[in-house]
């Protein structure tokens, strides 16, 4: 597989920094590191960005993150490693991911379930984290970003 062309933020490189801005402020948000890590990789296996899948998987491995759980992600309802805040956190991810999937995007229980766990900051950086890896996704899919060692 090669690349069709660079990323698009290494094209137009004055897009970097206001993504890298929007990701910092999300990062203070106050969700767990673990749940950043999460809802990032569940957002691209639904994407099929293997880039970020990969890279993904790297840095929640850097952080602590168990293969156990990392291999569950993508059938997370039907397995016993995650918390409420974690399969709430994970149910919105596919929610926002999915908009087209049906007339209620983001269905009251989804919404409620995540309120339950997180406060509005909280949920704001929630929103930014999973908002941000559908760009991400968006721009490695369509662009056929490899990937592999050079993440």
């Amino acid at each position: 597989m090669q690349a069709r062309m660079p990323n698009p933020v290494m094209v137009l490189p004055d897009a970097m920094a206001p993504i890298q801005a929007l990701y910092a402020a999300a990062t203070k948000g106050g969700i767990p590191q673990a749940i950043g890590h999460l809802v990032h990789l569940r957002t691209s296996q639904i994407n099929g960005c293997g880039y970020c899948i990969d890279g993904g998987v790297k840095h929640a491995k850097k952080a602590g993150e168990s293969d156990e759980r990392l291999f569950a992600v993508a059938a997370w309802r039907d397995t016993p490693y995650f918390n409420d805040a974690e399969r709430a956190a994970l149910a919105l991810s596919e929610s926002v991911t999915r908009l087209s999937d049906r007339s209620d995007p983001v269905p009251d229980a989804v919404w409620n379930e995540a309120v339950k766990h997180f406060d509005q900051k909280n949920l704001a950086a929630l929103l930014l984290v999973i908002s941000l890896t559908n760009v991400f996704n968006r721009l490695n899919v369509a662009t056929r970003q490899v990937a592999g060692p050079g993440w």
